[in-house]
């Protein structure tokens, strides 16, 4: 599905930014002796079919079949709008701001290693386990385009982020190191689907480092956050309150009882450990 895939990704990044997704430029590239209509018109089905469901237009791009490759590459470059005041940038989060999670971690993760280890796990897990994970790219979903219109909608954040490669923990010391300010985080309120649990358990996993495309992290005031916690609920996204930025170094720490341990960082994503 990397038709559907490239759309999904580069509209994450325009909305993480408090825009409007709006147009495309396609970069196709596709495997010598393995390229046939049927690909070519399946790959360009996904986009349209993604772009369609976002408001986006595939505005032009570049198509060609290229030596040397074993799997077809899509490379995208989006574009997308917002007033000047309304943009918000991963390097806004204030001290006293309240971290919010969508949805819960490690969502990509899960449906990339049901898809691709689906015989494995299904021996595991169980194959009704598997296929419901095969699903999680669209439902929970990897897009978080609705949940940061909502926020945004709502009220301000000071900063959005979308945790990917390295996991819920790489997106928080990303989000961290951007602002410049301290976050600690109640690792009991973030949302760990039972899909996720059950493989990453079954392949020895750690689910905070494990690609989590489909969660939202979002720093704002409190009274805000709330708002956005309750207008997100309401439209059927779970969201939850996991952390509070602090002032001090930009570390993250876990609060674990009455003391406060580092929250564990991943040399690479935990995916990449398994097909490494």
């Amino acid at each position: 599905e990397i038709g559907w895939y490239v759309v999904q990704v580069n509209a994450n990044d325009i909305a993480t930014m408090g825009a409007t997704p709006r147009w495309l430029l396609l970069t196709l590239l596709l495997p010598e002796k393995q390229t046939d209509r049927a690909m070519v018109e399946s790959i360009f089905s996904q986009v349209s079919q993604a772009c369609r469901a976002l408001g986006i237009v595939l505005c032009g791009g570049h198509t060609e079949i290229t030596y040397g490759l074993d799997r077809p590459l899509a490379v995208g470059l989006m574009l997308g709008e917002v007033e000047k005041a309304d943009l918000v940038c991963t390097a806004g989060a204030q001290v006293g701001d309240e971290v919010i999670l969508t949805k819960g971690i490690a969502i990509e993760g899960t449906a990339v290693l049901a898809r691709e280890l689906r015989e494995q796990l299904a021996a595991q897990v169980g194959q009704e386990l598997v296929g419901r994970s095969q699903r999680f790219l669209q439902e929970p979903g990897i897009s978080v385009v609705r949940d940061a219109e909502i926020v945004c909608r709502v009220g301000r954040p000071h900063a959005m982020h979308d945790p990917t490669e390295g996991g819920l923990a790489t997106g928080l010391w990303e989000l961290a190191q951007a602002s410049g300010g301290g976050i600690i985080v109640d690792l009991g309120r973030v949302h760990l689907f039972p899909e996720s649990a059950a493989l990453c358990q079954a392949l020895d996993l750690d689910p905070l480092g494990l690609i989590a495309s489909g969660a939202l992290l979002v720093a704002a005031a409190p009274a805000e956050a709330r708002r956005m916690v309750v207008a997100l609920a309401e439209a059927g996204i779970g969201a939850t309150i996991i952390g509070q930025v602090v002032d001090g170094p930009p570390v993250v720490q876990v609060r674990r009882a009455e003391s406060l341990a580092p929250l564990p960082t991943f040399e690479r994503d935990e995916l990449a450990r398994v097909f490494g």
